[in-house]
């Protein structure tokens, strides 16, 4: 059975409540992040869940932040469950495998997306007017293309129930700060071309994927939230790759797909029938065997 809300019964103060993930305060330096099967798509929750997705997510993110952490400091201090708060170890039936122990950071408000090929918002943006973000990218270009290098292409931070809005890199100097937009610019762009070598390797192209940074006392930039997950990223399968159409994938892309066929992206209280879920499920499933070689045991 799915996991779409948490209950600690007061053990620690709730302080935020993600498309996925809830956020419990242990203490003034630390946040425990639970993920939960709770699943979204074009900004709108889903009215039922999909079985292990948090715990698939949870170990996803755990796998990128190690492989990753020479580039980037992150937030993760610790998946194991032994280590939290006596109190909350009652509820292991709903922490177990999709919990996180992590230190607290002032984050900066901006989706930073970086974009190795052309798909979703920024195909349908270039059709129209030639330009990604705003950004002129060459011309004659086909759909799921690459770039001719990876491009950072940020978004706004929408507060949960809006959706985010695509910006020129240079709206993220005002929003962030002209010091802090070119080092998350520059952090990650070496993530993902560190990550999409890694997966190719895996048969999996990384076509794009979006980062969250957060900023310690000494200003230094720091790497929270997910990382390289189904739900932040689009991962294409390489050996049926091919450009000019849509890409068999392992993300949420199937969802989304039956979402728009049914005319019901961007509405609220879907509930997604069992073989949707199902396939979904798969995905995630396949996502994570694939990268980090390991079988998924619930």
């Amino acid at each position: 059975m799915a996991l779409t809300n948490t209950n600690l019964e007061n053990s620690l103060p709730l302080i935020a409540k993600g498309k996925v993930r809830d956020i419990y305060e242990v203490d003034d330096s630390t946040l425990l992040f639970v993920a939960t099967d709770r699943i979204s798509a074009y900004d709108v929750i889903m009215k039922n869940g999909i079985k292990d997705k948090g715990k698939i997510l949870n170990q996803i993110s755990k796998f990128w932040f190690s492989l990753l952490s020479d580039i980037c400091p992150n937030h993760l201090i610790t998946t194991d469950i032994s280590s939290l708060p006596e109190s909350v170890l009652k509820y292991k039936d709903q922490l177990e495998g999709r919990s996180m122990l992590v230190r607290k950071y002032k984050i900066l408000p901006l989706e930073v997306i970086v974009r190795g090929y052309i798909t979703g918002s920024a195909w349908k943006e270039y059709k129209t007017k030639g330009t990604v973000h705003g950004i002129a990218v060459r011309p004659n270009m086909k759909e799921s293309e690459a770039f001719d290098a990876p491009i950072f292409t940020p978004s706004t931070k929408a507060e949960l129930g809006d959706h985010d809005e695509n910006i020129h890199p240079s709206e993220a100097a005002k929003i962030i700060g002209e010091k802090y937009a070119a080092e998350v610019e520059e952090l990650a762009l070496k993530l993902y071309n560190k990550a999409r070598e890694y997966a190719i390797t895996k048969g999996i192209i990384i076509a794009d994927t979006k980062f969250e940074f957060g900023v310690d006392t000494e200003g230094t930039i720091v790497l929270v939230d997910e990382v390289l997950t189904p739900d932040s990223s689009r991962f294409w399968r390489a050996d049926t790759y091919e450009t000019g159409r849509g890409q068999d994938s392992y993300d949420k892309q199937f969802l989304r797909n039956w979402l728009t066929t049914n005319d019901l992206a961007y509405k609220d209280g879907v509930e997604m029938p069992d073989e949707v879920a199902q396939k979904t499920s798969e995905k995630y499933v396949e996502a994570y065997v694939q990268l980090t070689g390991q079988n998924w045991s619930s």
